[in-house]
């Protein structure tokens, strides 16, 4: 399975692991490939270094550049294919949409409100991590 995952999908299994978490593991166990892009993986950076999460990653004895340098080490990168505009209501959530059709993705994977709202794009699916979760153990 390939899957996008949006950005507050990586740092929640990042940071607090769950359900989220589990389908970064499978990618480390080669269960399922993920695909990303550059904006994505800055966008995830950028999330990754606020100073809010500081205080968890010492509890896990990590950091966030080892986290990141982690997660993009797993991604297949793409360009982000050229879309129309997709979530009126967030536009900057195109990207993932954008990055979903360049890497030909079964999935994108959000906790992202406008992005469930569509349900899918050009037949991919837009789901929660439990929904991912479970189609893996089918």
């Amino acid at each position: 399975m390939r899957l996008v995952l949006d950005t507050n999908t990586v740092v929640s299994g990042l940071v607090w692991g769950g359900v989220p978490g589990q389908l970064i593991d499978s990618a480390v166990a080669s269960k399922v490939h993920l695909i990303a892009s550059l904006p994505l993986l800055d966008e995830l950076q950028a999330v990754l270094f606020r100073k809010k999460f500081a205080v968890q990653f010492a509890a896990q004895e990590t950091n966030a550049g080892t986290l990141f340098e982690g997660y993009a080490a797993l991604v297949q990168l793409v360009v982000p294919a050229t879309i129309g505009p997709v979530i009126l209501a967030d536009p900057d959530d195109d990207i993932v949409v954008a990055t979903a059709v360049a890497g030909d993705a079964d999935a994108i994977v959000s906790g992202d409100s406008h992005l469930l709202a569509i349900g899918e794009y050009r037949g991919i699916p837009i789901i929660t991590a439990a929904t991912a979760v479970r189609r893996l153990a089918v």
